[in-house]
């Protein structure tokens, strides 16, 4: 199995059980090792008080970015840490996309920034994301074994 394959495989995993990431109408469209973009359309239900879309939404939709990519090596991995910094508003009916980075990685931990951005390409926000090896895989082997 190529890097790539597994870290496919890896995603498709994780939809299949991602409860959160659809039914806010997510979609993942690139996974690679390390790697992952995922969009999202802002709805009439994610929009505050003061007509912008609440910003639990755009961490929510990076977070997600991160997941998929920090599990893209076999192993699952769950988040330690986030921050975000918000940057711009986003308002009902933008699409927003988030594309996920690995900076580094050693041993059980990884570090990741996502960069939320607008169909322009402006960033909307920026969120670093430190990652922690469960110790688990998604598969009985690993991918050493495939090899």
């Amino acid at each position: 199995m190529t890097p790539q394959e597994l870290a496919e495989a890896c995603a498709a995993a994780m939809w299949r059980e991602d409860r959160t990431s659809p039914a806010l109408g997510m979609r993942l469209e690139r996974v690679a090792p390390g790697e992952a973009t995922l969009s999202m359309e802002i709805a009439p239900a994610m929009v505050n008080g003061h007509g912008i879309c609440h910003g639990g939404y755009i961490f929510t939709l990076a977070d997600s970015a991160f997941a998929f990519a920090c599990n893209t090596y076999g192993e699952r991995v769950v988040a330690a840490s986030a921050s975000i910094s918000f940057l711009r508003p986003a308002r009902l009916g933008m699409r927003l996309r988030a594309t996920a980075a690995e900076r580094a990685r050693a041993g059980r931990s990884g570090i990741y920034d996502i960069r939320v951005a607008d169909e322009g390409g402006k960033a909307i926000a920026e969120f670093r994301g430190q990652s922690l090896g469960l110790g688990t895989h998604f598969f009985e082997e690993t991918p050493k074994e495939k090899q």
